[in-house]
């Protein structure tokens, strides 16, 4: 009998290989021409331009639902920005940080800082109050007569990060030229959440909002094109079947509009297809595909919660079944654990209901007679999987 794994390393190296540029099917890949956002591009450009005429930018605030090319534009727009500023003298920063892969609102300002060049002696990864790493980020901004732009993707989650500190960051970021002497501070914040404004302290939106880029949805069609992009750099010639194009867009595109989704779904398809030798990727690749991006969908949407939303996910699976005040009662003690501040119980009341709509937890109203009624909730996956996702993540290592 032969060894497993060599059968496959075998095949692997006799086989014949029908995708010949993985990265250009990852969701980072920024391709030369991004198709059907040229008003988009257009947009977020002349934004920022006045950085090359040494002016400081309007903040911009880039909305759209996710797989709609906000990540991809804004990247692309600083990269051109870039070339540029390499050719000037004229001191430009560009800094990107997605608030979602930062755990605490600590680590989002210490990737700033260190994408600006302040090292572990200047800014400690921990140990600092956030108001005095926000100062040493501004000092380092003026005292090398920098213009900042600082990008912050996913920001809609910059205020869960911690409650009061975290709008009261966001404000200060907004006002931070007004501490500036020398430098300058242009925030670019892009969200996929349409209403997150609605959930701002007014002095923000005023601040945030200067400028405003919204992202709409790509139809079935253009998903069509830019798959065919995809499948034109990416695998060999002839090695995709028209109907198996046909059903990544139309999942993607009449699901959510979600290029990404469309992408995932070719790069899954076009590697099931390689794994079973086949010349071509079929519509059964893409089903079988569909499924298996299915079953890890519950695990990736877990782990790419905050860390607010993971405690109220974790506060729920030890009071299953509980009131809103209960699991509050039990977030607060998480909270307490790991020593983060707590957000409002407005807020984690809130938080509930965004969850709910992810089909992680249940929740039903319960008549109490003179009391009044109250929801409670139930989670509708195993503690297991909760377990499995959260396990990664060092900050909730004590509480697991």
């Amino acid at each position: 009998m032969s060894d497993p794994i060599d059968r496959l390393l075998d095949a692997a190296e006799s086989g014949k290989s029908i995708i010949k540029n993985r990265d250009i099917l990852h969701f980072t890949y920024i391709p030369k021409i991004i198709l059907h956002r040229d008003s988009e591009q257009e947009q977020v450009a002349q934004s920022l331009l006045p950085i090359l005429k040494q002016s400081r930018p309007s903040n911009l605030l880039v909305y759209g639902k996710p797989g709609t090319g906000k990540t991809l534009v804004v990247k692309k727009v600083l990269s051109k920005i870039q070339e540029r500023v390499e050719k000037s003298k004229f001191p430009i920063k560009l800094v990107y940080s997605n608030s979602k892969e930062e755990t605490t609102l600590y680590g989002l300002l210490v990737s700033f800082g260190r994408q600006l060049s302040l090292n572990e002696k200047e800014l400690p990864t921990t140990g600092l109050a956030i108001s005095e790493v926000f100062k040493r980020i501004l000092k380092k901004i003026d005292e090398g007569k920098l213009n900042a732009i600082f990008v912050i993707d996913e920001i809609d989650y910059l205020a869960q990060l911690v409650s009061k500190t975290g709008k009261d960051i966001l404000y200060q970021l907004t006002r931070a030229n007004e501490r500036l002497e020398y430098g300058s501070l242009t925030l670019v914040g892009i969200s996929n959440d349409l209403t997150f404004k609605e959930k701002l302290d007014p002095r923000v939106i005023s601040s945030l909002g200067e400028e405003e880029v919204v992202f709409t949805n790509y139809n079935v069609e253009q998903i069509k094109k830019i798959l065919q992009e995809r499948i034109n750099e990416s695998f060999l010639e002839d090695t995709v079947e028209e109907p198996a194009l046909n059903l990544c867009a139309a999942l993607a595109g009449g699901e959510h509009g979600d290029a990404r989704r469309a992408i995932d779904l070719l790069r899954v398809a076009g590697e099931l297809a390689e794994r079973q030798q086949s010349d071509k990727v079929t519509i059964e690749h893409v089903r079988e595909a569909t499924q298996k991006i299915e079953e890890n969908k519950e695990e990736t949407s877990l782990k790419s919660y905050p860390l607010h939303e993971k405690l109220v996910v974790l506060a729920i699976m030890k009071a299953n079944g509980s009131s809103t005040g209960e699991i509050y009662s039990s977030y607060k003690s998480l909270c307490k654990i790991i020593r983060q501040d707590e957000l409002t119980q407005r807020r984690i009341t809130q938080m509930l209901s965004e969850i709910e709509l992810s089909g992680i937890i249940n929740g039903r109203l319960i008549h109490q007679g003179i009391h009044g009624r109250t929801k409670k909730y139930k989670l509708t996956i195993s503690s297991e999987m909760i377990k499995k996702s959260f396990k990664d993540d060092l900050t909730l290592q004590d509480i697991i």
